[in-house]
């Protein structure tokens, strides 16, 4: 991990927050290569979740005001327990310290914590004693205006806005289930003591899928296409399954299909994006580990220096957040479904008798009426509420009838199924993944074997000698590759072994050499990253194919009739 995180420091993937103020944990920037790298992974994540989806993306404000996580449920339950050393005055996060020094388990609650630490006497790092554990609100607090201002809150997630825009949404898709809105952007946690780099955030990057689906109705048409894929899974008895996708779901392992779905979708981008199948596994959260309002849940772990480490979660939310927003706000976030067909059935519906109704309830009878009209078979006496008065109607003002009603559909609130990716552990994991050592020419060489359109540098143009007209002819090419929107450097300082082994380590699949015969024949050399293999191709051809070879992950080899030797 040193090794890697060296590497990716001096070559400019991923620097500390705040340095030359003695940097701040749980920050971190985005250095040339490494925000190239990550906003390449989003494009790709694109390409999966929102163009190959029927989905949109939206963008919504990173500050929320603070009703929302009432409603959300994070002003009161977004919490970790803390535990802050009486002596040195260090806090550190309660589950991952008793881990990291007694390994063992703890459930996070301040009772669980307090007891751990009295029977095993835990101390602090330093041998002071821990004051009392007291839960801590991972959410930013904020202000909004001038003043006493308005309470506030950074969005801890990036979901909540597309709940709360839910109407205009159902409105855009015409209410037609199912449908997904996509969100890629900044969310923060104030976490307790991060220490794992970018694998712990105080401020991250997430790109979130909120499907929303008939509750009945939790299939896709295109399952098919992930169906037999064989995938890793590990239960909540944390047994492991080398299984498909349909056999996960006819087993009952897997919820539904919906969410196996979204398991395979989520596994096919990874795989693109360079993680490797043997070090991914989806692991299925625990009965006591799932959120309340959770039908089944699941995590694309990633196998890492750190150990297995969380990535995306894909969780069925059910109707909570819709319907807690509902309540909160009294807004109406239901949908009308129609039926295929129109469904007749029938029903005991109260009629009210407006000529008794009149003269006993006077300028109130026609809401009563009205309220009654909304009410089937019911009890003796009924209460009603009417311009927030609470008034009972006994029978001799109504009577029951059975009538036949054509039913033409339901309201219902959608269930939402729910991939969420962070951003961040995802771009280090595969620099993680990628990073590979092997030896050419009788020396080590570090490489980056990143796919070939993530990589932020994607062709090095490199003259072999730093004489003008060498450099010149460099310059046309590194423009014209440009020209046609291919990631190019140039690069003429140093040999060109050394040239070549620096865009080997930060993962670049070509370098393209200006050399002698250049100007003798019109062609040039590529050299491929992953074998070193060189072969020369028309200075009119390259463009097309490089495009082509980018865009695949072809052998230079197979492009055998194009190059001349």
């Amino acid at each position: 991990m040193s090794e890697i995180m060296e590497m990716l420091v001096r070559r400019g993937f991923i620097w500390q927050s705040f340095e030359i103020y003695g940097g701040m944990a749980g920050f971190i920037d985005y250095a040339p290569l490494g925000n190239g790298l990550r906003r390449k992974v989003e494009t790709l994540w694109r390409e999966f979740f929102v163009i190959n989806e029927r989905s949109v993306e939206i963008d919504t404000p990173t500050v929320g005001i603070e009703e929302v996580f009432i409603a959300s449920g994070h002003a009161d339950g977004f919490t970790d327990v803390a535990i802050e050393c009486s002596g040195c005055g260090r806090v550190f996060r309660a589950d991952h310290y008793v881990k990291e020094k007694l390994n063992l388990e703890v459930d996070p609650t301040v009772e669980a914590v307090k007891n751990v630490i009295q029977e095993f006497n835990l101390k602090c790092e330093c041998g002071g004693d821990f004051r009392n554990p007291e839960h801590f609100n991972l959410m930013f607090v904020t202000k909004i205006g001038p003043g006493r201002g308005k309470k506030g809150y950074l969005r801890p997630e990036t979901a909540q806005g597309i709940f709360i825009a839910f109407k205009r949404l159902s409105d855009y898709f015409r209410n037609k289930l199912p449908f997904g809105v996509a969100q890629i952007g900044r969310a923060y946690r104030n976490e307790i003591s991060p220490r794992q780099g970018v694998i712990r955030l105080r401020e991250f990057n997430q790109a979130e899928l909120e499907f929303f689906c008939h509750p009945g109705e939790k299939r896709h048409p295109e399952f098919y296409k992930y169906a037999d894929d064989v995938i890793t899974l590990v239960d909540k008895f944390d047994k492991e399954h080398r299984i498909t996708l349909k056999e996960a779901v006819e087993k009952g392992i897997i919820a539904h299909e919906l969410l196996a779905y979204f398991v395979g979708k989520t596994r096919r981008f990874l795989l693109a994006a360079g993680i490797k199948d043997e070090k991914l596994r989806f692991r299925q959260h625990k009965d006591d580990e799932r959120a309340h309002y959770a039908v089944d849940c699941w995590d694309a772990e990633v196998l890492l220096s750190y150990g297995w480490i969380e990535v995306v979660g894909i969780a069925d939310r059910s109707d909570y957040d819709l319907s807690r927003h509902t309540q909160f706000s009294r807004e109406d976030l239901s949908i009308f479904v129609p039926f295929e067909e129109p469904v007749k059935v029938r029903k005991r519906k109260v009629v009210p008798d407006l000529s008794k109704l009149g003269p006993a309830f006077k300028d109130k009878a026609k809401k009563i009426a009205e309220e009654l009209e909304r009410l089937e078979d019911v009890g003796n006496d009924i209460t009603v509420v009417v311009d927030d008065e609470e008034i009972t109607v006994s029978p001799e003002y109504y009577e029951i009838k059975e009538v036949e009603e054509e039913i033409h559909g339901e309201r219902l609130i959608p269930h939402v199924i729910e991939p969420s990716f962070g951003l961040d552990r995802i771009t280090y994991a595969i620099l993680e993944h990628a990073f590979d050592t092997d030896t050419v020419d009788g020396e080590e060489r570090k490489v980056l074997r990143l796919k070939r359109k993530l990589a932020p540098v994607q062709v090095a143009v490199l003259p072999l000698l730093s004489r003008d007209v060498f450099v010149d002819e460099a310059e046309k090419i590194a423009s014209e590759l440009r020209e046609h929107g291919i990631y190019t450097e140039l690069d003429v300082t140093g040999s060109i072994g050394r040239r070549y082994r620096r865009y080997d380590e930060i993962g670049t699949p070509f370098c393209i050499t200006i050399d002698h015969q250049t100007f003798e024949d019109e062609t040039v050399t590529i050299r491929d990253r992953d074998t070193t293999t060189q072969v020369r191709v028309g200075k009119t051809e390259l463009v097309e194919v490089l495009v082509e070879l980018l865009n695949s992950e072809k052998s230079i080899t197979e492009f055998g009739e194009i190059f001349r030797s």
